[in-house]
């Protein structure tokens, strides 16, 4: 971890790490249902859920939350 912070397990970790992982630990059509979001369900693809993710702070917190989540029952 980084002296900057300490606290803050996503510090270096990329948004677009967090999507591929949840991506290949669940698939898009889990994934669309864990995260309700259109950029999951319709037509997805990494760069338009990052393009999305990017915007939307709400729907970044909901994705930060299931990779915390899903990387902590993997250890």
């Amino acid at each position: 971890m980084s002296l900057e912070q300490p606290n803050n397990p996503l510090h270096g970790v990329k948004l677009a790490d967090m999507v591929e992982y949840l991506v290949d630990e669940y698939g898009w059509d889990e994934l669309g249902y864990l995260i309700n979001i259109d950029c999951f369900n319709y037509d997805p693809s990494i760069k338009s859920s990052l393009k999305f993710l990017r915007r939307t702070e709400w729907a970044r917190k909901k994705v930060e939350r299931l990779y915390l989540k899903t990387k902590r029952y993997e250890l």
